[in-house]
């Protein structure tokens, strides 16, 4: 399939990376959320990651006018009706999530493919929201999305080996690395290893074994991450990785590893959330 225009929903962190990404590789993109304030604020970051690479000699000053004048901003779900493809990228809310896919559904021509970004939950239940449930499929961008290599293509249930393929070739046109999650789970790959790092690093600090500061310069030097646990909880929200835990712990059995240790919801309730508040584990509003 020739994606020539492609709709992203969702103008946040996620959102606005997919959309520069796809403005990159020549697509006319519209990028949708509920509040014009939301689309400004993407389309500055966008504009700020842009500057960046003019700055660093990565990118020609008309190179970036042209990617920025690929992307349209809009609050109106119904500019995405003629689009190629559709990249949804609202907060990790499940009944959000369905409501929105019953809505593109209902827009979109009957074989454009409705992708999900979803970090962990089912698109088997996202897809049901649709009559088509074999063109709904999971494609899982990490953060930062223009930095970041990798791409999670999930299949739901009834996801078609056409849609996995159309969705595997447009994230390798953008410069991703692809893999392929064959079945349904929670986490899918990543965060299903990922999360329990970040749980056990939390019961380290609770249980008074180390600070939070050795336990991020231990797994930094002696796994070779290039993050430690607190400093990407700090990256990624440390309210989404909480949320992601619990839906673990609602879907997987209820076991116990998936239990939120006390001090993971103190932050929470706190309004300590990382980077995006100013405070997290770390504080970086100086």
């Amino acid at each position: 399939m020739d994606i020539k225009k492609l709709g992203v929903v969702g103008a946040g962190a996620m959102g606005n990376g997919i959309a520069q990404l796809a403005a990159q590789i020549g697509c006319n993109v519209v990028m949708r959320d509920i509040e014009d304030a939301f689309i400004e604020r993407g389309m500055k970051n966008i504009d700020r990651f842009l500057s960046k690479s003019v700055e660093k000699g990565k990118l020609e000053s008309k190179e970036k006018d042209a990617i920025l004048g690929r992307i349209t901003g809009t609050t109106d779900m119904s500019r995405l009706k003629d689009v190629d493809f559709v990249i949804e990228a609202v907060i990790e809310d499940l009944e959000l999530k369905k409501s929105v896919f019953k809505e593109l559904e209902e827009l979109c021509r009957p074989e454009v493919v409705l992708a999900s970004n979803t970090s962990s939950m089912s698109l088997t239940e996202i897809a049901a929201a649709t009559k088509r449930p074999e063109n709904v499929c999971g494609m899982h961008f990490f953060n930062p999305v223009p930095l970041m290599r990798l791409v999670e293509v999930i299949r739901g249930y009834a996801t078609s080996d056409e849609t996995v393929a159309i969705t595997t070739d447009l994230a390798k046109k953008m410069g991703k690395t692809t893999v392929e999650v064959k079945k349904d789970s929670p986490g899918f790959i990543v965060n299903r290893i990922m999360i329990p790092h970040m749980v056990e690093a939390i019961k380290i600090v609770e249980e008074g074994i180390a600070t939070k500061e050795d336990v991020d310069i231990a797994v930094k030097n002696g796994l070779n991450y290039p993050m430690g646990p607190f400093e990407l909880m700090d990256l990624t929200g440390i309210d989404i990785c909480y949320f992601v835990n619990e839906y673990f712990h609602k879907e997987l059995n209820k076991e116990l590893k998936w239990v939120s240790p006390n001090l993971f919801k103190t932050m929470i309730r706190a309004g300590k959330l990382g980077r995006k508040t100013g405070e997290g584990w770390y504080d970086y509003s100086k």
